[in-house]
């Protein structure tokens, strides 16, 4: 059996691996980047029950561009596959709880845990194109978490002034060195309780359109 083989058979490493990564991306971020956080309605100052809204394409140094008081009553999203217990295991070193499941892999699971959390107080972050897009495209699970638990809808995009993008699905984005981040924080969406499949259709189509209007991508 090869490395390759044998590692991937490997599902969870100690916890205390991760520790090293999560202060090499804290010293890259404070040291490689200019970064503003634009949050008009002083969402940071008093996060409860927010639905976050992020696209898969900019989720790199989300762990340490959201405000400490938005990651310690936040739980995201996250794959149940392998790697989303990879992923998990990083994100524990910055004060972030997971919620494991998709759209693909033991939705339901997850749906629940996010309705516990919300209806608790808490904040759920949430990937709406991922895991396989299309890219930009939301899907209305994050619509009907927002009726069902009276959490408001909150885009939370990162736009970089200059970064690569991978040949991938989504075009993941790495900024470049001395690229300015800045991470612009929507206005709430509020959903009712009661929705028909029009109404439903209506509130995906203004949330994705909601985070359209502040998502840059930025010359190639």
């Amino acid at each position: 059996m090869s490395f390759k083989q044998r590692f991937r058979k490997i599902r969870k490493f100690p916890t205390w691996i991760y520790f090293f990564p999560a202060v090499l991306m804290r010293a890259i971020f404070k040291l490689c980047y200019r970064f503003e956080l634009v949050d008009p309605m002083h969402l940071c100052d008093d996060p409860r029950k927010l639905v976050g809204l992020i696209w898969h394409n900019r989720l790199l140094f989300l762990p340490v561009a959201f405000p400490y008081r938005l990651r310690k009553t936040a739980f995201a999203m996250v794959s149940s596959s392998r790697d989303g217990q990879y992923l998990t295991d990083f994100l524990s070193h910055f004060s972030v709880r997971t919620l494991r499941g998709s759209s693909s892999r033991k939705g339901a699971n997850a749906l629940l845990g996010a309705i516990h959390a919300i209806e608790s107080g808490s904040n759920v972050i949430i990937t709406p194109d991922g895991p396989r897009g299309p890219k930009y495209r939301i899907k209305s699970g994050p619509v009907l978490l927002a009726s069902k638990t009276g959490g408001r809808l909150v885009p939370f995009i990162i736009n970089a002034s200059k970064c690569w993008q991978l040949k991938s699905w989504d075009n993941f984005q790495i900024p470049k060195p001395g690229a300015k981040l800045i991470m612009r924080i929507g206005t709430p969406i509020s959903v009712p309780p009661t929705l028909t499949d029009e109404e439903v259709e209506a509130f995906r189509l203004r949330t994705e359109q909601a985070m359209r209007e502040i998502t840059v991508d930025p010359e190639l």
